[in-house]
């Protein structure tokens, strides 16, 4: 797989830690179903803790990537969906341990509520696979 980022001059710097576009050829998609804090037996894992919640959804995503043999760094576009914006930094502080650079192309947006009230955030993600 051959992954090249997109940036035109004409187009501003991210302002955070992702790519403006990301250009992929080569190797197999994996789409990521959108995961929330729930542990492998469904149980939330935390009511409160917007990190440890932050920290599941994204292992959620990277066993799911990992068991279509591939690693977080073949993730080429991610959405986030906060239900407080107000988690915005310690959203981008708990994916800095699961992403560096090269960033995948990234989305994130508050929304007034996911399926139910007690999830703080949801993630999906693209990714190509060699």
């Amino acid at each position: 797989m051959t992954r090249r980022e997109v940036h035109p001059e004409s187009v501003p710097q991210p302002v955070a830690e992702y790519a403006q576009g990301v250009e992929v050829s080569g190797g197999r998609t994996l789409y990521v179903a959108g995961q929330v804090a729930l542990d492998a037996e469904g149980n939330l894992v935390s009511e409160r803790d917007f990190r440890a919640q932050a920290r599941q959804v994204l292992s959620n995503v990277q066993a799911i990537v990992e068991e279509a043999g591939g690693s977080m760094s073949d993730i080429v576009k991610m959405t986030t969906f906060l239900t407080d914006m107000a988690n915005y930094a310690d959203f981008v502080a708990v994916r800095s341990e699961f992403l560096e650079a090269p960033f995948p192309a990234a989305t994130l947006v508050e929304v007034s509520s996911l399926v139910r009230p007690q999830w703080m955030l949801e993630v999906e993600a693209i990714a190509v696979i060699a």
